[in-house]
C-alpha cells in the first residue's frame, strides 16, 4: 500500500465518519445552529440598515461641500479677483476643512462616550446631530448639546434628534 492509497482511505474514512455523525445528530443541535446563524443575519441586517441611514446623511454633505469647495477653487483660481478677495476664499475652503474634522470628532467622542452612533453637522453657529438609538431621552439630548458644547466657547444652536434602530 503507497503513501497516496493510505491518504484517500484516511480522508475517506474521516468524511464516512462525520457524515455519519451528522446523519445521527439530535434535531435539537441542528435547530439551534439554523436558529443562531437566522440571528446573526438578523442582528447584522439592523446595523447595516442603521449605518445605511448615516452613511447616506454623511455623503450627502459630503457631496454638498465639495461642491461648494469646487466653486470656491475655480474662484480662487480666477484671474478677476483681488488679493483680499483671495484671502477670503481661501478662509471659506480652511473654514470648511476644519468644519468637518469637528464633525468627525464630534462623532467619534459621542461613539466613544455615549456608545451612540450618530450624524453631526456644522454650519456656522448652528450643530445638527442624528442619533441611531431606541432609547429617545432628554437627558441622553442633553448630554449631546454638552459635549458639542464645550467645545465653543460662544453658544451654540445643537438640535439633537433620534432615529429608531
Amino acid at each position: 500500500m503507497n503513501k497516496q492509497n493510505l491518504w484517500f482511505l484516511t480522508l475517506f474514512s474521516l468524511i464516512l465518519i462525520l457524515g455519519v455523525y451528522y446523519i445521527t445528530m439530535p434535531n435539537d443541535i441542528l435547530e439551534t445552529i439554523e436558529k443562531t446563524k437566522t440571528e446573526t443575519k438578523e442582528v447584522n441586517n439592523e446595523k447595516i440598515e442603521e449605518a445605511n441611514s448615516l452613511v447616506a446623511m454623511r455623503v450627502n454633505l459630503q457631496e454638498e461641500r465639495l461642491e461648494k469647495v469646487e466653486i470656491l477653487q475655480e474662484q480662487l483660481t480666477s484671474n478677476n479677483l483681488t488679493t483680499e478677495e483671495k484671502n477670503n476664499i481661501y478662509e471659506q475652503l480652511k473654514y470648511l476643512n476644519e468644519v468637518q474634522g469637528k464633525e468627525e470628532n464630534y462623532e467619534k467622542k459621542i461613539k466613544k462616550e455615549l456608545a451612540i452612533d450618530c450624524f453631526t453637522k456644522i454650519d456656522n453657529s448652528n450643530a445638527t446631530v442624528v442619533c441611531i438609538s431606541d432609547k429617545h431621552d432628554t437627558t441622553l439630548a442633553n448630554q449631546i448639546m454638552r459635549l458639542i458644547q464645550k467645545e465653543y466657547d460662544t453658544k451654540m444652536n445643537i438640535t439633537v434628534k433620534f432615529q429608531n434602530k
